[in-house]
């Protein structure tokens, strides 16, 4: 049965369809017209409801008890071999905090029930670790202490803390002109926000560095440049109202001096930009055109250096075409199985892309893409629940499998599992997008970077 606002959407969508289609001429209206019926017909299937309260239940149920906040990993066999199972990720928790909106406008918890949750969220990183205002890539939920992620990462990590941030300011917005309660938790969003020292994390330079450790102090000496994951960052950075970097860190540091350009293309599809520094790959993994775009609009946001809308469409059409081409021949690739990126993987953990293919196919690849490449996502996500259904549990399709080697875990992390109901909803709603995008901090850093963007 269709919720009565989705019939509402379905009729008006299909006026339009009609109208299209009857009022225009010529190919273009054609297709325009048809594009617009797909993405009715999708939007509204109910795979999609059932893969988005399975997942948001990674972040409601699945949550760490005592910090409210998103475990690292859920391993349904109680195995923890590599962290704790209290550990809790930041980057994965500003995915978490973005995913109860998510729950709260399906109705799958209440308001209440979720500003209760945020309170002790916020209430928790109010007190755990931080250095120079950042959070460490991983904290012990129980106690607020670092958990290092390696010997030396075992400080801030500026990475995981813009993405704990972009999910935050999101619910400051969805928030601040609540009743006094929520009005409080905003405030509390914000003086969060307000104490990242972004500026400390550059070393004087023009460029931000990853990490910063009270032990090994700049160690890591992980300077972020050239295209992947961190654009969000670097955003935040500059919008910050109080440590905000110059421009020049951005076109110097992030974007090279202009070098992030690329010309080159792969299955005659433009890349757009150099997914590497320092390396040669041609194209990163999928989790590269999420992690960013979470909050950050990629519709119509361009600066001078790229159209990132049709940099992220053509970064999930590429691994789609990667595995319909199927250079390695592996068993069952193709149109309806397709989709890699930084997951569990036979032999551990791996960054799995086109170049580096070990067989493992990770369902977020695809299904978090669906906003860019809604059919070839709507084709992986039936194939997986009407074809593949071992491969489905408690929180939706495990992380990661091989049909080539006949290999999966029943295992969940969370940085792959929250991408994937945000961008259903993105898809659907773009809810997150827009409140994301209507905070006038990130809009004063994206007008100092150059970039020109839409907000509803």
């Amino acid at each position: 049965m269709f919720k009565p606002f989705t019939r509402l959407f379905i009729l008006w969508m299909s006026l339009i369809v009609l109208f299209l289609s009857c009022n225009t001429s010529g190919k273009k209206q054609n297709d325009r017209a048809s594009l617009i019926k797909s993405a009715v017909i999708f939007a509204d299937d109910p795979l999609l409801d059932t893969l988005q309260k399975q997942t948001f239940n990674y972040f409601w149920e699945g949550a760490e008890p005592n910090s409210g906040l998103a475990r690292e990993r859920i391993h349904i066999d109680g195995v923890y071999p590599t962290s704790p199972k209290n550990t809790v990720t930041t980057g994965g928790s500003g995915f978490g905090f973005m995913v109860l909106l998510v729950g709260i406008k399906n109705g799958y918890i209440s308001r209440e029930e979720a500003v209760d949750r945020f309170i002790k969220m916020v209430d928790f990183l109010e007190k755990a670790d931080r250095f120079h205002g950042a959070w460490p890539h991983w904290l012990n939920g129980e106690t607020g202490k670092v958990v290092p992620f390696s010997k030396k990462d075992n400080g801030g990590d500026l990475v995981e803390t813009a993405f704990l941030i972009q999910g935050m300011l999101t619910v400051k917005e969805y928030f601040k002109d609540g009743n006094i309660k929520e009005k409080e938790l905003a405030h509390k969003i914000d003086q969060l926000w307000r104490e990242v020292e972004w500026d400390w994390y550059t070393k004087g330079e023009n460029v931000l560095y990853w990490h910063w450790s009270p032990n090994y102090h700049w160690d890591m000496d992980f300077p972020i440049g050239g295209y992947n994951e961190c654009l969000i960052m670097y955003v935040l950075a500059a919008a910050s109202p109080t440590h905000p970097i110059s421009k020049e860190v951005y076109d110097q540091g992030w974007a090279l001096n202009g070098n992030i350009v690329s010309k080159d293309s792969l299955y005659g599809i433009p890349l757009v930009l150099n997914y590497y520094e320092n390396d040669d790959a041609d194209i990163g993994p999928l989790f590269w055109a999420h992690y960013s775009y979470l909050g950050l609009n990629p519709k119509g946001l361009k600066d001078q250096y790229a159209d990132y809308w049709q940099l992220v469409q053509n970064h999930a059409k590429i691994h789609h075409a990667y595995a319909v081409d199927n250079p390695m021949n592996f068993k069952f690739y193709g149109d309806s199985l397709w989709g890699m990126t930084s997951s569990y993987s036979i032999n551990g953990y791996n960054a799995h892309r086109p170049g580096d293919d070990l067989g493992v196919i990770s369902p977020t690849a695809a299904l978090a893409s669906i906003p860019y490449t809604p059919e070839e996502s709507m084709k992986m996500l039936h194939y997986l629940y009407e074809k593949q259904d071992s491969l489905i549990g408690k929180y939706g399709p495990y992380d990661a499998f091989s049909l080539d080697k006949k290999w999966y875990v029943k295992r969940y992390l969370a940085i792959d599992q929250g991408p994937i109901p945000i961008m259903i909803e993105n898809y659907r709603s773009g809810m997150l997008w827009d409140l994301f995008m209507q905070n006038k901090d990130v809009q004063h850093g994206l007008e100092k970077l150059g970039f020109t963007y839409k907000i509803n």
